[in-house]
């Protein structure tokens, strides 16, 4: 079983930094891509940002050039800073692993959720 833990998420006002922290714990075998999610009420969850264990990244269009996703592989840890802020970005984001076992099976695991509040 493993465990993510979010922190860093709160009231920003628009034009603001945040930076979310996510760690992973547990039984960890191997982690393969970390990121984040995230859903605003009345919506469905999207994708904002995930990293490969290797480093690769992808962005969702709306966070793209405002957001650097970053992971730290000793920690088994990942990082989203979120710069320029927009209201249009209150959600509750969720950070999530793709964890692999010693057999090769896979399986998502999710955080609790932290919520992110940009006024305006």
């Amino acid at each position: 079983q493993v465990q993510l833990v979010e922190s860093g998420g709160g009231l920003v006002q628009a034009g603001g930094s945040l930076r979310l922290s996510c760690a992973a714990s547990g039984r960890i075998y191997r982690i393969n891509t970390m990121g984040w999610y995230r859903q605003a009420p009345g919506k469905q969850r999207e994708l904002v940002a995930q990293i490969t264990s290797g480093g690769s990244t992808n962005y969702a269009d709306s966070v793209k050039g405002r957001s650097t996703i970053s992971r730290d592989n000793a920690k088994n840890a990942v990082y989203l800073q979120m710069n320029s802020m927009k209201p249009e970005d209150t959600a509750v984001y969720y950070c999530y692993a793709d964890h692999a076992n010693w057999n090769g099976g896979r399986y998502d695991y999710w955080g609790q959720g932290t919520q992110v509040t940009v006024s305006s």
